[in-house]
């Protein structure tokens, strides 16, 4: 295999607090990221918006 099948272009824009959005090439809207349960817990934040966490889309990547 010489060639890549797919590289990722990716954008990573830190909002406020623990809220990111990522960009991915070829798509509009962006995946919005942040904390929720025991995560905010642990990091001990309140968001003004409880979104999945990075863990979230990584187990849900894995899983499908």
């Amino acid at each position: 295999m010489n060639q890549p099948i797919e590289i990722s272009r990716i954008r990573i824009h830190q909002d406020e607090g623990p809220n990111r959005r990522a960009y991915i090439a070829g798509f509009e809207k962006p995946l919005l990221f942040g904390v929720h349960g025991g995560v905010k817990d642990f990091y001990g934040v309140e968001p003004a918006e409880e979104r999945p966490s990075t863990l979230d889309h990584i187990v849900a990547a894995a899983g499908g």
